[in-house]
């Protein structure tokens, strides 16, 4: 799918998504054959003709000026984010290297200084992808302490943590709500594929989850963008039960960002975390104690049925 594609994509699905009654405009109790604004409807919110916003969806336009850009932003309703995207999904004319592989992502030694500062606080490194660059002891063993804890060192096994979410049942049961969370990774992804249109691995990783996911794919036809930043989310962890954490995104720019998971103190969540941070602790220096056995166990869900890989 090309660049004008991408945007006549979103134009289309975010359209769909408004109301005349949430843009000030009379319907007099007319039945509507498609959700949403009409084509014409959006084009006098955004001051463009309808033809040309109608080009615009089909990919038919040349990429559109900033300023036509930030119009139908504002006619959509789009937030900051939002914007941000339309203006990427709108530059199909900008030079772009083809075929080139990106750089790989590396963890820098002032990163792994601040894992290891970070030690009572799970704590992990994503890059662009999602994918586990790096994790301190408890950062593994919170989000995904059922694998090897060397993992991220060797990039062909590198955990992706978006495909763990929707493809790993181990990860999926961490979140009590887990479309939420799923909603955020994948809002956070259409984002990141804006930004990165030459990124082949992951147009790959986005399209394997598209054919492996139901889910994924309902949630990608969206079109929601939102960087994830920080985050509420309540856990089910298998070695120390439910805790609530707040997942943060910590970045200073370009290249990978650190998320930690904290706790709001003298809560049951945080005693869980220290909990968690003894048995995980116990495991390194101890013989043939390993919390990640207890991941890898049948749960029961309610109904009596259990989930095994």
């Amino acid at each position: 799918m090309d660049g004008r594609t991408r945007l006549g994509s979103f134009l289309r699905a975010r359209r769909s998504q408004l109301r005349p009654e949430d843009v000030g405009i009379p319907t007099y109790g007319e039945r509507r054959r498609v959700p949403g604004l009409r084509r014409e409807e959006l084009a006098m919110l955004a001051g463009v003709s309808t033809s040309y916003y109608t080009r615009l969806e089909q990919g038919q336009s040349l990429s559109a000026s900033p300023e036509v850009l930030d119009a139908i932003a504002g006619a959509l309703r789009l937030d900051e984010s939002g914007r941000r995207h339309l203006h990427d999904l709108g530059r199909v004319d900008r030079q772009r290297p083809r075929g080139r592989r990106p750089a790989p992502e590396r963890v820098t030694e002032a990163t792994c200084q601040l894992l290891e500062a970070l030690d009572h606080v799970p704590a992990i490194v994503l890059g662009r992808r999602s994918d586990a660059l790096a994790w301190n002891r408890l950062g593994h063993a919170l989000f995904a302490g059922h694998l090897d804890p060397g993992a991220p060192d060797l990039p062909a096994r590198r955990p992706n943590m978006a495909r763990l979410l929707f493809l790993d049942p181990h990860v999926r049961d961490l979140y009590a709500d887990w479309p939420s969370r799923a909603r955020a990774v994948v809002a956070n992804l259409r984002l990141v594929a804006a930004r990165h249109p030459e990124d082949m691995a992951l147009h790959a990783l986005l399209g394997e989850l598209s054919a492996k996911s139901a889910e994924f794919a309902s949630m990608w036809a969206e079109h929601r963008v939102k960087p994830c930043t920080v985050g509420a989310y309540e856990m089910r962890h298998p070695l120390v039960g439910p805790l609530t954490v707040i997942l943060q995104t910590l970045s200073t720019g370009p290249g990978p960002n650190v998320v930690v998971a904290t706790t709001e103190a003298g809560s049951p969540a945080r005693a869980a975390l220290a909990l968690l941070a003894q048995a995980t602790g116990e495991a390194t220096t101890r013989p043939g104690l390993s919390p990640g056995a207890a991941w890898k166990r049948p749960r029961t869900h309610q109904g009596g049925s259990e989930r095994t890989t």
